[in-house]
């Protein structure tokens, strides 16, 4: 095999807790992701150059320091017998939006890696390579919805067969992960909500009422001044979703739907007021 198409799919948290902060500056976490049929594409191909060229069709992220660099750079430390590869990216998922693009094309190129090159590596072990590279590139080695504890790395995948409609909602603003982080050790006054075993059941019993009724992200305690959010929750609400939540430090927003007509309808009717999208919760074990 010398070349490889992947979908790099991006993540939804249904559930995110930040328990601690650890002495290695990580934060130990608690949360449900779902992995959802919004993706990233990549074509990834042997070449002779001994080097990593990316092609991308968002301006920044070929500029030789971004996460697929890094992971590279990681594997051919440990294996300087890899030739050169080049990869063709194009970017579906929004960045600084909190869906996981970047850490999915870093699991997905790890696991391409893997098979183009012969390198054997465990699920466990691409595990443990992806989490120093990012959080949540664990969770994105997945193609199930699961539970993620520790910096992201422990990992229970979770049985079910529920589908449900989405419309995603980027607005203009984005968070820093960083600073949104500094603003939950710097808060007094934050409310764990730890409503992840009432998603797990949820999802194990296709229940996506108990599910909607139990989303939850502490980062929304934090944002403050930004009351958009707020706002954008509501107008997916108002327009049939019946349930909202923001994923990831932000800033994308998510109204979960039980009828793709009126999910459908949902996303005409905002698409032109914000950068919008539609898909579908996604499980590769889905019958």
């Amino acid at each position: 095999m010398d070349k490889i198409y992947v979908k790099a799919r991006g993540k939804l948290n249904l559930t995110l807790n930040v328990i601690d902060k650890r002495d290695d500056g990580y934060h130990d976490l608690e949360s449900v992701f779902q992995i959802i049929n919004l993706y990233d594409e990549m074509y990834i191909e042997k070449t002779s150059s001994g080097k990593l060229s990316i092609t991308c069709n968002v301006d920044g992220l070929d500029n030789g320091n971004n996460i697929l660099d890094k992971a590279f750079d990681v594997l051919k430390n440990k294996h300087p017998e890899i030739s050169g590869i080049k990869v063709n990216l194009i970017k579906n998922i929004p960045n600084e939006s909190g869906l996981g693009g970047g850490s999915a094309d870093c699991a997905h190129f790890l696991i391409s890696m893997n098979k183009l090159f012969d390198l054997n590596y465990t699920k466990a072990e691409l595990i443990d390579i992806g989490k120093n590279l990012g959080a949540d590139v664990p969770p994105c080695l997945h193609s199930t919805p699961l539970y993620a504890t520790g910096i992201g790395e422990k990992i229970v995948n979770i049985n079910t067969s529920l589908k449900y409609y989405l419309v995603l909602i980027k607005p203009d603003i984005s968070f820093s992960t960083k600073v949104m982080f500094e603003k939950l050790d710097n808060s007094k006054e934050i409310t764990q909500e730890y409503n992840s075993s009432n998603v797990i059941k949820a999802l194990e019993t296709n229940n996506l009422e108990l599910l909607c009724n139990n989303l939850y992200n502490v980062f929304e305690e934090v944002i403050g001044e930004f009351s958009e959010i707020s706002y954008l929750k509501n107008l997916l609400l108002e327009n049939g979703a019946i349930g909202s939540s923001m994923t990831g430090s932000g800033s994308c927003v998510f109204g979960i739907f039980k009828d793709k007509e009126l999910s459908k309808k949902a996303y005409n009717n905002i698409k032109n007021l914000y950068n919008t999208f539609w898909c579908t919760s996604y499980n590769n074990k889905r019958k």
